[in-house]
């Protein structure tokens, strides 16, 4: 795995060098865009708008555009000044319970990996969070932002989670959802039954991308070449009439016995 970020975990007057990976990959298939007459690959390429030539990347600066077509260059420097003395820390400010924090918040997952001559601290800053049964929320500068995050124990290691800040997070107050409903206590009942007859623990391993998979199949056919026939426009799925939900619910106990 390739290293992002380097520095330090600091806990109370404890730092802790660290090296931080992504802990998510990528499991989207790669397309390359064709044209359509000759199937030549499609480049897309860095233009100046000014003259239309193609700006190679040494060339190429970042700016903030603080009033129309004016722009303030920015070096890298200047992304260290905003928060100099956070660059390279992790802040731990809180302790919490992992259960105060809404799934919706997490956005990212990152591995930790101690630092030389850092085990101990390592180590000790795990077995404390294991046995309070918290984790840790700090704060930390990457990719020139300021990152809420969340650090916890995970088996041997420590896992940083990336969290979204509240403000990040759209207003749910334009969805419209029911206040209401009259739903008897027996659909409840079966409901609740139904949850019961389905339940099971979780393992990640037994959930893969399905449509992945039946895609690369698609185009393994298609390269020995295989022809499909157009397929149909599907029919929306309809709701479930309410009349009809005491028979739904109880041919889905009978199909889960």
């Amino acid at each position: 795995m390739r290293p992002l970020w380097t520095g330090s975990l600091s806990f109370g007057l404890i730092s802790i060098p660290v090296t931080m990976f992504s802990a998510a990959k990528e499991r989207a298939l790669d397309f390359t865009m064709l044209h359509k007459e000759d199937l030549s690959p499609i480049a897309f390429k860095r233009v100046c708008k000014k003259t239309g030539e193609e700006v190679p990347n040494e060339d190429i600066i970042k700016g903030f555009e603080y009033k129309e077509d004016t722009y303030v260059v920015l070096e890298p420097d200047d992304f260290k000044r905003a928060s100099p003395d956070k660059s390279e820390r992790i802040d731990i400010e809180t302790f919490v319970s992992e259960s105060e924090i809404a799934t919706k918040y997490y956005e990212k997952p990152y591995y930790l990996e101690p630092g030389k001559g850092a085990d101990k601290a390592y180590m000790l800053l795990r077995e404390a969070l294991l046995q309070e049964k918290k984790v840790a929320v700090a704060r930390m500068v990457f990719r020139q932002r300021e990152d809420l995050v969340v650090v916890k124990p995970d088996g041997n290691l420590l896992l940083l989670n990336q969290l979204r800040y509240a403000d990040e997070l759209r207003d749910a107050g334009e969805i419209t959802v029911p206040h209401h409903a009259d739903v008897s206590r027996k659909e409840v009942a079966m409901a609740i039954d139904l949850i019961e007859k389905m339940s099971g623990d979780f393992d990640p391993k037994d959930f893969h991308d399905t449509y992945i998979e039946k895609l690369e199949d698609v185009i393994a056919a298609k390269a020995k070449g295989k022809k499909f026939k157009a397929i149909t426009e599907e029919k929306q799925t309809k709701a479930t009439e309410p009349t009809d939900l005491i028979t739904q619910l109880q041919a889905s106990l009978e199909r889960h016995k």
